[in-house]
Order: C-alpha cells, then sequence, then structure tokens
C-alpha cells in the first residue's frame, strides 16, 4: 500500500505542479502587462484604418482553422491540456501552438498561436490568436517587437514577447487585450 501512495504523490506531483505553474505563469504575463488591456485595446469599430485591413487579413487567414482538424494539419498542437483563466478578468482559452512559427518572424496571417474556448455542446470555437517572438531573437531589454502597429508584451517566465489578437470573439476589454471576459473554462 505504502508503495501506490508514494507512486501516487509522484505523479501528483508530475502532472499537477506543472499545470499550476503554467496557470501561474500565464496569469503573471497578463497581469504584469496591465491586467486587462494593453496598448491599442480598441474595440473595433475604432480600429485604424490599417489595423482594421490587418484584421481582415488575419480573419480571411485563419477562418480555416475554425476546425481544430484543418488547424492540426497546418501544424498546430491538437492536444492543449490547460484552458487559462483568471476569475474576474475573463479567459485566454487553449493556445495551440505551431512551434515552427516561433522563428521571430511576425506575419499577420501566420500567428503562432491559435486561441479556442469551448462551446456550450463541447465543440472548441476559435476566438483569437497570439503572436509570439522568444527573447533569443529579440532580447528581453530591446524595442518590443510590433504587429499590426501595437508593441508585443513581455513575458518573463517563458522568455517570449506575446499580443494577443481576438478577431472572431468581440472582447468588451478590447481587440489587444489579454484576457477577455466572454472566454471562460467552466
Amino acid at each position: 500500500m505504502r508503495r501506490y501512495w508514494h507512486l501516487a504523490t509522484l505523479l501528483t506531483t508530475i502532472v499537477l505542479v506543472p499545470n499550476a505553474t503554467m496557470q501561474a505563469q500565464h496569469e503573471e504575463h497578463a497581469m504584469s502587462a496591465g491586467g486587462t488591456s494593453g496598448s491599442g485595446a480598441a474595440a473595433p469599430s475604432t480600429l485604424s484604418p490599417s489595423v482594421a485591413r490587418d484584421i481582415a487579413r488575419l480573419r480571411t487567414a485563419t477562418a480555416p482553422f475554425k476546425s481544430l482538424d484543418s488547424a492540426v494539419a497546418a501544424g498546430y498542437a491538437r492536444a492543449v491540456a490547460q484552458c487559462i483563466s483568471h476569475p474576474q478578468l475573463g479567459g485566454m482559452g487553449y493556445h495551440h501552438q505551431n512551434s515552427a512559427l516561433v522563428d521571430g518572424k511576425l506575419e499577420v496571417e501566420h500567428p503562432e498561436i491559435l486561441v479556442y474556448r469551448r462551446a456550450p455542446g463541447g465543440a472548441y470555437e476559435l476566438t483569437g490568436v497570439e503572436y509570439e517572438v522568444p527573447y533569443a531573437v529579440a532580447p528581453r531589454d530591446s524595442t518590443p517587437p510590433t504587429i499590426m502597429g501595437q508593441p508585443l508584451k513581455r513575458f518573463d517566465a517563458i522568455k517570449m514577447w506575446y499580443l494577443h489578437v481576438w478577431p472572431w470573439l468581440e472582447n468588451p476589454a478590447g481587440m489587444f487585450a489579454d484576457w477577455n471576459p466572454r472566454v471562460t473554462c467552466g
């Protein structure tokens, strides 16, 4: 019996601690960036014409990824263990990364991460994207990389610059806010 107790303790440590750490890191990166919004957190109707064009390009490029199977076929991860949420600010959702795109090149049509939420019936629903640039390419102390006229924010825990964009689910906190109150993980 004692052997099983030790095994259960070990498995709990291996499985639960990294998930809790990852949740804490995501909360840290959004909270350190000002909580609910970043620069340019504007409603779609108040976006500049050039940003509105970029959002339209992003929607066209990511429309096929409304199907998670299509996203997986394009190189995005299928399995994501955790939905990221905050009790007061809302959620970020499930982050499906395409590791091949984490190369330091920011392209509107090729986000490094697709963000999904679970619809009431259990299906995945594409809600947003996240752009990322590793510190190895753009060091932490350098000028932040930009996309769509928005500077990326620091996420020191994983040594990345990042920016959320919500082209598929209106975000009352803004198009470029970290958290979307309409995304829940419950």
